[in-house]
């Protein structure tokens, strides 16, 4: 099946010489993001532009001496050679598994809505976990050469910018992007003019711009309200991401919903698939079956047309952390866009109707629920992860006629596996990683992990490690400086976090039921293992609370005071403005990763299965993806632990506290500092290897696509999407 093709307008008005034209379409092609090789040619035009911006749109805008760069003829040829590859990668498709297996099986492309992405850093709409997922889910169709087309909504001062004063509270500052200086482009309607729809609202039209990142061979489209065509009191809709008025943000989901719809219809795009990734895309739904009783359709009957071709991913464990909606304002919003009596030709659904499908396990009739919405009107619904599936299905119970299944969350690898340790897979595994599902087969290359030398793998780690501490203490020293600490304490940044000492990383956000503080239980335990001067250990905490999480912003605030005590100091450090780029140097440098969330309430997580991957060992409680990716007392990791729950938080806090510093003194730090004569920790080598094993295909994102494929958009479409040759098996299969 072909790629979704949107028109776009010409972006940013930078002069290119002719024979270099080619970096335009590069530049606004997210593509760039996971190949080297790009990203290494853009830094070459401009190393300064590239290491303050990390954007091909600002460093292709800034002043370039083009002369001098056509007359090197390296950087001609590695050009040339990089265009190529860019140009080859869009042009190809054909051969892959989706297209070998099922071409033509689903008729149209997949519509994927999420309130955020994360596609990287430089372009700043994305808050954390359910960003990063829908970014690698979107990034693996394009190289899996899927149909699809993602919808969101652009946030021109996106997710805030964290900093931490000196006392360690942690304060917001909101960036004002400005579009003409990023990677996206205006969409063009038919006659070629910007593309605009608009949504009708109690006393007025609501207008929405649309926009396009190309990432890779799929569109995201992304509705923007801040234009002239609005009342000032409009324009601010999509500003911010998770804004905490709840007026503004059911005027948000109803762009997101509705105004992706009629974004896609303008387009002449029909998808075969609707994805709901997490409810906030519910109105979707109804703006659908509004568009079939306009038709003509009897009400009941385009209720169920909409379900029929509908998937509904699920991320939040406990049913309060689902959003939701006074019935009265969900009455005087959404009234004069969808109100009708339903009758056959008379276009609209009684909102009566809505907020009935849309009552939540407690049944109350006060609130429309998004989730329990998409889970009513949804041929299917997944969990993202087993144990998750067993949490959904007993929360959501009566909810809709369905059994809510288990598809577990994967992450893209070629984004977050560290170069380093991309180069020793080539060579090691003979395997791509972002060509899994390619003509040539890779079935099973896993287990091609045992062919890599402990040496060669060590000496990657340590590369890997070495950067992360490097920028480490630069963004360590730009905050203290900032905090007005003597340039004496600025110079002791030199000589903290050596690459030598045994390094955990917790980076998450700091939701309180996470336990961030949770190592620091014992103070005088964890005191004595951090400054043993044989075995010493050093950890790197990062992590932004909610604006409106007090009691997260206090766990912040604790670790902070901590990491600046006596006791502590020079041992323990946190790192402000987690984002993307934090989360990869954190992901491929640390040693151990750990996670402590209160079981069963980590539905997922993903930044684990990023850490293994790159030979990162997992030191975590038994929840999400752990509960499944954990292969036993010698494999790939450690647990936290067991599977039985304490209804006394406390005493399991004390409980999992207790095992976690059992752990660490007899099974991690021993086997982290037992070497052989080279100097290599065999034993932790061989934990390395395990983890790339159990996680390089099996918490893959194109495994997890190869899951929805076969287990939601095929069987939405009557087809039979049994596996037969979809890809490399489980691991656990042999």
């Amino acid at each position: 099946m072909e790629p979704v093709h949107v028109p776009t307008l010409p972006g940013a008005s930078f002069r290119l010489p002719p024979q270099l034209e080619g970096l335009r379409r590069l530049a606004y092609n997210m593509w760039w993001s996971w190949n080297p090789r790009s990203r290494a040619l853009f830094s070459r035009i401009d190393g300064l532009a590239w290491s303050r911006y990390r954007n091909p749109i600002e460093v292709l805008s800034q002043p370039i001496d083009w002369a001098e760069l056509q007359d090197d003829p390296a950087f001609m040829a590695e050009c040339s050679q990089v265009l190529a590859e860019f140009d080859g990668y869009m042009a190809g498709g054909e051969g892959y598994w989706f297209d070998r297996q099922y071409g033509a099986a689903l008729g149209g492309p997949i519509a994927y809505f999420c309130a955020e992405y994360g596609f990287h850093e430089s372009l700043g709409i994305y808050s954390g976990g359910l960003g990063i997922l829908a970014g690698d889910q979107i990034k693996s169709a394009s190289n899996m050469a899927m149909p699809f087309v993602g919808v969101g909504l652009l946030y021109k001062h996106g997710y805030f910018r964290q900093t931490i004063d000196a006392d360690g509270h942690q304060e917001h500052a909101y960036p004002d992007f400005d579009l003409a200086h990023l990677p996206i482009l205006r969409v063009a309607d038919p006659e070629g003019e910007p593309l605009t729809i608009s949504l009708e609202l109690p006393g007025r039209m609501l207008y929405a711009a649309v926009w396009c990142v190309q990432v890779g061979r799929v569109p995201v489209l992304f509705l923007d309200t801040d234009i002239p065509d609005n009342e000032v009191s409009d324009r601010p809709i999509t500003h911010m991401l998770y804004v905490r008025g709840r007026e503004m943000r059911l005027h948000q989901e109803l762009v997101l919903g509705a105004g992706g719809v009629r974004a896609l219809k303008a387009l002449g795009i029909s998808p075969s698939i609707w994805h709901l990734n997490e409810g906030h895309s519910a109105f979707l739904l109804v703006e659908r079956t509004r568009d079939l009783v306009a038709q003509g359709v009897a009400l009941d009957e385009a209720f169920q047309r909409v379900r029929s071709d509908s998937v509904f991913t699920i991320h939040t464990p406990v049913a309060a952390g689902n959003e939701r909606f006074d019935a009265d304002l969900v009455r005087k919003v959404a009234g004069p866009l969808y109100d009708g009596d339903g009758r056959k030709g008379t276009g609209g659904v009684p909102i009566e109707r809505v907020l009935e499908l849309a009552r939540g396990v407690d049944g109350n009739p006060a609130q429309l629920d998004m989730t329990a919405l998409s889970l009513r009107l949804s041929s299917s619904a997944n969990a993202v992860s087993k144990l998750h599936a067993v949490t959904a299905n007993g929360t959501w119970q009566g909810v809709g006629d369905k059994r809510i299944i288990a598809v577990t969350n994967g992450v893209h690898m070629p984004t977050w596996v560290g170069q380093p340790m991309g180069d020793l897979f080539l060579r090691y595994l003979d395997v791509q990683l972002d060509s899994l599902d390619a003509r040539d087969g890779t079935k099973r290359f896993w287990l091609r992990t045992k062919r890599i030398p402990d040496a060669e793998l060590w000496e990657a780690h340590q590369r890997q490690k070495l950067e992360l501490m490097i920028f480490a203490r630069n963004r360590l020293r730009h905050q203290f400086a900032r905090h007005g600490e003597a340039p004496s304490v600025l110079k002791e940044l030199e000589s903290v976090l050596s690459p030598d000492a045994l390094t955990i990383g917790f980076a998450r956000r700091f939701a309180t039921y996470k336990r961030a503080g949770l190592i620091f239980t014992d103070m005088e335990r964890i005191s004595r293992l951090l400054k043993d001067k044989e075995r010493p250990i050093q950890i790197i905490f990062a992590g932004k609370a909610h604006p409106a999480d007090r009691p997260g912003q206090d766990v912040i605030q604790e670790i902070f005071a901590l990491s600046r005590s006596p006791q502590l100091r020079g041992r323990v450090f946190i790192l402000e403005d987690y984002d993307i780029r934090v989360a990869r140097f954190m992901v491929q440098g640390v040693d151990v990763w750990l996670n402590t969330p209160r079981r069963p309430l980590e539905a997922s997580g993903t930044s684990g299965m990023k850490a293994s991957a790159n030979g990162v060992v997992n030191l975590s409680v038994l929840d999400g993806w752990w509960d499944e990716g954990w292969d036993g007392e010698d494999g790939n990791g450690w647990a936290i632990g067991g599977r039985e729950t304490n209804p006394d938080e406390r005493a399991q806090d004390r409980a999992d506290s207790q095992d976690l510093y059992r752990l660490l003194e007899q099974e991690v730090v021993p086997l982290y500092y037992g070497r052989d004569r080279s100097g290599v920790p065999a034993g932790w080598t061989a934990k390395m290897k395990s983890s790339i094993a159990s996680t390089i295909w099996r918490f893959s994102s194109q495994r997890m696509l190869h899951e929805y494929t076969e287990l939601m958009y095929l069987p939405a479409r009557g087809v039979d999407g049994k596996r037969s040759d979809g890809g490399p098996p489980d691991p656990k299969d042999g």
